[in-house]
């Protein structure tokens, strides 16, 4: 991997290059997506078919749009038990975490007859949108579901390309089943998120649309935004290392590549200020990269976004970390805790050596779909809020009203909204 040393104009450089891997600047694919957006919205069923044929080589119906329960379990069949088992504890896990964020309403009462609060509310159906094919992740299953039904959402549909034999991938069927999915359809890419999105004869309009997906359902996903709510629109994966003297450089190399092998626009980034753990990082890194199975996709990956940065000291090393804003943050350091506690921007953050990102991607328990692209600044992991809605509400007696209604009145006519004024007035009219 290529070392550079930290300067204000390295860090600007990088910054910029990683901000081109965003989706909104994939512009040359809108208008394809929304043809195909579209043709969904008008012509439903017979147009989400045609696309499957077009793109997955399958030739759906609505009589095999559904994944059958008989599906679902010849799928089990298809797993190693030992995998079961362990989708099940990582489903336990992610359970027990977002139960922690369940959030209850509350009510404000006063003496004079006033009440205000908040009512929650879970959304009635939210969909989920699984990609197929190299890309079948599980673990996004559990992550995209088990926040909507700790919620309470009462319906969740799952949409996810067949292959040209119309089966959908095992792992995949197997954690849907494990996590509560309700109905699975056989559909994928952007005329799935359309048909989520608009409704179909064969699927029901959602009210809230989450999941990954390559950069036509991230698009999509964009554009359907406000037919539906969304969760994000998600980049490629990216990790950033915060690392000194202290860490381990087989650790670090062996991290850094976890993230570098999901896509050739994945970023992996060490920030140290030390430079005998850059070289040795830098080797290690080499070495690993001769090893792994997907080395081609890893050595695109740090050729086009992979930096060690040298910081002069921490300090600075901490303001870049808060400044990329990456999706997931390591901490190696003598005393992380102490590291963390200045880190304002990050989607995921893992302290000491033992907590590798893997761990956060499958089994601890929060939630692995994260803020990318920077967007950690102003975005969270998904999670039980998510699927929530808050309804304000207001209660006033005569009582109360009578005190305030004069001001109200006055800060309705000064934006020169009589008729709001009037619907307080008329209430005290002699």
């Amino acid at each position: 991997m290529r070392i550079v040393a930290l300067t204000r104009e390295a860090r600007k450089n990088i910054l910029s290059d990683l901000l081109k891997r965003s989706p909104n600047n994939y512009s040359e694919y809108e208008s394809t997506v929304s043809e195909i957006l579209e043709d969904v919205r008008k012509n439903g069923d017979s147009a989400l078919f045609a696309y499957t044929q077009k793109f997955d080589h399958f030739a759906l119906n609505a009589e095999n749009i559904r994944v059958d329960r008989k599906e679902t379990e010849e799928a089990y069949g298809k797993l190693d038990d030992r995998l079961v088992e362990v989708i099940r504890h990582s489903a336990e896990n992610i359970r027990d975490f977002h139960r922690k964020q369940l959030r209850s309403g509350w009510f404000d009462t006063r003496e004079d007859g006033s009440l205000l609060g908040v009512k929650m509310t879970p959304i009635a159906r939210a969909g989920v949108y699984v990609p197929g094919g190299k890309a079948a992740y599980p673990s996004s299953v559990l992550m995209n579901v088990i926040p909507a039904k700790v919620a309470g959402v009462k319906e969740i549909i799952m949409t996810t390309p067949p292959g040209a034999d119309g089966c959908v991938n095992p792992g995949t069927l197997v954690a849907a089943d494990i996590a509560g999915v309700d109905t699975i359809y056989k559909a994928g890419g952007a005329q799935a998120v359309a048909a989520m999105a608009f409704g179909t004869e064969s699927i029901p309009k959602v009210d809230k649309l989450t999941g990954p997906g390559n950069i036509f359902v991230a698009l999509a996903k964009k554009a359907v935004y406000g037919y539906v709510g969304i969760d994000s629109i998600a980049g490629p994966s990216e990790i950033l290392i915060l690392a000194d003297e202290t860490a381990n450089p087989r650790y670090v190399a062996a991290d850094l590549l976890s993230q570098a092998e999901h896509d050739e626009l994945a970023s992996a980034i060490l920030i140290t200020t030390s430079r005998e753990l850059a070289e040795k990082v830098s080797e290690q890194v080499r070495i690993f990269t001769e090893e792994l199975s997907r080395s081609e996709i890893i050595q695109k990956s740090l050729d086009q976004y992979g930096y060690i940065l040298l910081a002069e000291n921490m300090q600075d090393a901490i303001d870049a970390a808060n400044e990329i804003a990456s999706e997931h943050l390591e901490i190696l350091t003598e005393n992380p805790y102490e590291i963390m506690a200045k880190i304002r921007n990050a989607g995921a953050i893992f302290l000491g050596e033992w907590s590798s990102e893997p761990l956060g991607d499958y089994y601890a328990g929060p939630n692995h779909i994260l803020p990318t692209n920077g967007t950690a600044k102003f975005f969270s992991p998904l999670n039980v809020d998510d699927f929530m809605k808050k309804t304000s509400i207001i209660s006033y007696s005569r009582e109360a009203l009578e005190k305030v209604h004069k001001e109200i009145e006055i800060f309705a006519e000064s934006e020169g909204l009589s008729a709001h004024a009037n619907s307080i007035k008329v209430r005290f009219e002699e």
